[in-house]
């Protein structure tokens, strides 16, 4: 599994290395819609191009299905996805807004798991692209909410900084960081001390917060007792094992 996402990180690297931002007339609205908590990239203010888009579908559901022999259906209705631009850009738009994608999924006999997986690491480039323009409009001091910022996908990931031990969150859709409660889920905002928790490892390099609220759990790497070369990307699969147990213990993971 490690060396799978270990050649997908390295054909997003390529495909970003391939992505242009155009430029975003954003100024007048960012302090409005960030006060109003809404993230500045709407579906619509995406400028992709749907044939590179297309290619990289096709390229990341090769990699992905490779040793599955008996998912040729689903490799073909992944590949006629990429190949027709219309439903590409609807599909990718239903992911995006964050809505349902079991009726397409169904529609096109494809696993709607499976099609979410290939368009969210597809998309990753491309928004990761957005996100390094746009995250330095962005006031942190008075964001604080459970979803990004900038394309208002769920957090998978965070970490201590090594200043003051502050806790940020780490988008799943586009990389984005952006400063959270210390004390607080980022998933169902529960702040009650008596049902949030946290673990860590016997270096103390990383931390398990869990809620038992919602019977959530997201990882978190302590900067402070890291190396200065911390790839955050990479510590999402370097950290599979702490998933595992998280999981074994009834805690779900929410992305």
């Amino acid at each position: 599994m490690i060396e799978v996402y270990r050649r997908l990180l390295i054909i997003q690297r390529e495909a970003r290395s391939r992505i242009d931002v155009p430029k975003l007339s954003l100024s007048d609205t960012v302090q409005e819609r960030s006060s109003q908590g809404i993230p500045l990239l709407s579906f619509h203010e995406l400028m992709l191009d749907w044939e590179q888009v297309g290619n990289l579908v096709l390229e990341i559901t090769d990699l992905v299905t490779e040793d599955s022999p008996d998912a040729q259906n689903e490799v073909q209705a992944l590949r006629d996805i990429a190949c027709n631009a219309s439903l590409l850009e609807e599909v990718v738009r239903v992911w995006y807004e964050g809505s349902s994608l079991a009726a397409i999924a169904a529609a096109q006999h494809v696993d709607d798991q499976l099609l979410s997986f290939v368009l969210g690491t597809t998309l990753k480039p491309f928004l990761s692209a957005y996100s390094e323009v746009l995250l330095p409009l962005i006031e942190q001091a008075s964001w604080h909410r459970r979803y990004c910022p900038i394309c208002g996908g769920k957090p998978d990931f965070a970490f201590l900084d090594r200043e003051r031990g502050a806790r940020w969150l780490l988008c799943s859709r586009c990389d984005a960081e952006w400063l959270f409660l210390r004390l607080g889920c980022p998933y169902c905002e529960n702040q009650k001390q008596t049902s949030l928790a946290y673990f860590t490892n016997d270096e103390g390099r990383y931390r398990l917060f869990v809620c038992e609220e919602c019977q959530s759990y997201i990882k978190a790497i302590d900067m402070r007792r890291a190396q200065a070369d911390v790839l955050l990307s990479l510590e999402r699969v370097l950290t599979l094992d702490i998933d595992r147990q998280a999981q074994e213990a009834g805690y779900k993971k929410v992305v």
